[in-house]
């Protein structure tokens, strides 16, 4: 479910199908800058109800669905 949902707002910001998002790929390779992840990072508050600050293993899609889930965990 929550893989599903990030690659939904990606999709949604980057213009392209869901479809063509995998795990495995790296923000950068997606054409996110910083910013731009900084603002799914916000986005994930809103869509989850968890608080995921930006850290320098938050490389690719998977990563970040791994630390959404641990934190849905913690609650």
């Amino acid at each position: 479910m929550v893989l599903e949902k990030v690659k939904e707002m990606l999709a949604d910001k980057l213009g392209m199908s869901p479809d063509e998002i995998t795990e495995d790929a790296k923000f950068v390779d997606l054409g996110l800058d910083s910013l731009d992840i900084a603002e799914m990072l916000m986005n994930t508050e809103d869509a989850f109800g968890v608080s995921v600050e930006p850290d320098a293993s938050l490389t690719t899609v998977g990563a970040l669905v791994e630390k959404i889930e641990s934190l849905m965990g913690d609650q």
